[in-house]
């Protein structure tokens, strides 16, 4: 039996859901390997209009899904303790990038925070700047590669979870 090349490479999109600043990040993923494509922010905060707002995060996500290919979405959900108009407001952001995927038959998995911040940094309760930081280091990112929002190492961290979550990668 044959090992090595056998897994062909994937594309893996991660969302961070948000109403004014939504990241996303774009793994590629050749057998127990995995590299950044992209990662970036959707900037929602200079339109007043939230519906405009979910329209344009759909536009965008269909956007990035359009130039990238992705064959899954890892997304993260909501986390309760906010208010409960955040929470809507969080949702609508979530459900609009999730329509967006499912428009292009893209398959969707949603991970929780705690379970995201656990399989970057291996604790549930680590600060953004933590999981960054384990983020750069996995993934040999230099200081310049590094965004000026969170958000979008917030999606790049859905996406490996996601990654870990099929793969048992190896330690370099």
């Amino acid at each position: 039996m044959q090992k090595g090349n056998l897994q062909s490479e994937k594309i893996l999109l991660g969302i961070d859901p948000g109403t004014n600043v939504m990241g996303y990040g774009v793994l590629r993923v050749r057998g127990n390997k995995a590299e950044l494509i992209v990662m970036g922010v959707i900037d929602m905060r200079k339109e007043k209009d939230v519906y405009l707002r979910l329209g344009k995060i759909f536009d965008r996500v269909t956007g990035i899904i359009d130039e990238y290919l992705p064959d899954e979405l890892a997304i993260e959900a909501p986390f309760f303790g906010k208010n409960v108009q955040s929470m809507l407001k969080l949702g609508r952001a979530q459900g609009v990038a999730i329509a967006a995927a499912i428009h292009h038959d893209v398959p969707i998995c949603e991970y929780a925070p705690l379970k995201i911040k656990m399989a970057i940094t291996g604790n549930g309760s680590a600060s953004k700047d933590q999981v960054a930081g384990m983020l750069q280091k996995l993934l040999h990112l230099r200081d310049d590669q590094m965004p000026h929002f969170m958000d979008a190492t917030d999606a790049v961290a859905a996406a490996y979870c996601h990654f870990l979550q099929m793969n048992r990668p190896t330690t370099d």
